[in-house]
């Protein structure tokens, strides 16, 4: 049974024999709902590659501390993988997040596309990234990640071409193009952005648009994926054509 992982905001100086303290809603759940207890082991983890197994030497409210047994360090996963998620309508924006997160997916970019029947304005949109951000979070945890993937800020259309024009491979999904995504050469370093329109689809001066900036329409197959579905599909397609899937690295 794998051991319960918690997060942390930094490991950095932490070796075997250190004790670090885990403090606020973290711990909390941990103490208060999950009912942890001294003696239990676990991982700690600050999702920037390093991870710290040990033992619970002492629980309080919304306090716990760890005596560290071992650390390990997980390089940087390489090539890095973007998605650029067209904002869904209801609650299928955390999905496509969860999913992309349990993959291996590095950054993820909300989309204010134009068809995109959600919007984030205001207070709203301070409580969506809210959340995306912190199903990332819980994904992570439990995909057992040591690095955790950025939600960024909502991106424009210009902006996504921007990103597009900087990475390594932008593909754009969509269903007329005639590029079948598997006969893509992926590099094996460098950034890989794959961008994903909203429910009805990428209108054709977005997809003009990221063209002009470097972007390749691809099609997946012949069946149409949904917003929140489509790029995990996307990804795990690609990832097992790179050493992301290709190689297991072992932690040092």
């Amino acid at each position: 049974m794998s051991l319960p992982v918690h997060l942390v905001p930094s490991l950095d100086g932490v070796v075997a024999g250190s004790v670090v303290e885990v403090t606020g809603d973290e711990a909390h759940h941990a103490v208060a709902v999950r009912r942890l207890r001294e003696g239990e082991q676990v991982v700690l983890t600050d999702g920037a590659g390093r991870s710290a197994t040990g033992e619970v030497a002492s629980t309080g409210k919304r306090v716990f501390t760890v005596t560290v047994s071992s650390v390990s360090v997980a390089p940087r996963p390489s090539p890095t993988f973007t998605v650029v998620q067209a904002l869904p309508k209801g609650e299928r924006g955390e999905l496509a997040v969860e999913v992309l997160t349990e993959v291996g997916v590095d950054t993820i970019v909300p989309w204010a596309a134009s068809r995109s029947v959600a919007v984030w304005r205001g207070e709203r949109a301070a409580k969506s990234h809210a959340r995306w951000a912190a199903t990332a979070r819980e994904a992570a945890k439990q995909a057992r990640r040591a690095w955790h993937p950025m939600v960024t800020p909502l991106a424009t259309t210009r902006e996504v071409c921007e990103l597009a024009g900087r990475a390594d491979l932008t593909v754009v999904l969509h269903e007329e193009a005639t590029t079948p995504l598997a006969s893509l050469n992926l590099p094996d370093a460098g950034e890989v952005v794959v961008v994903v329109g909203p429910e009805g689809g990428i209108a054709p001066d977005e997809l003009a648009a990221f063209t002009e900036a470097g972007a390749q329409p691809v099609r997946l197959g012949a069946e149409v994926l949904r917003t929140s579905t489509a790029g995990v599909a996307a990804v795990s397609a690609m990832m097992a054509r790179t050493p992301r899937w290709g190689s297991v690295t072992p932690r040092r």
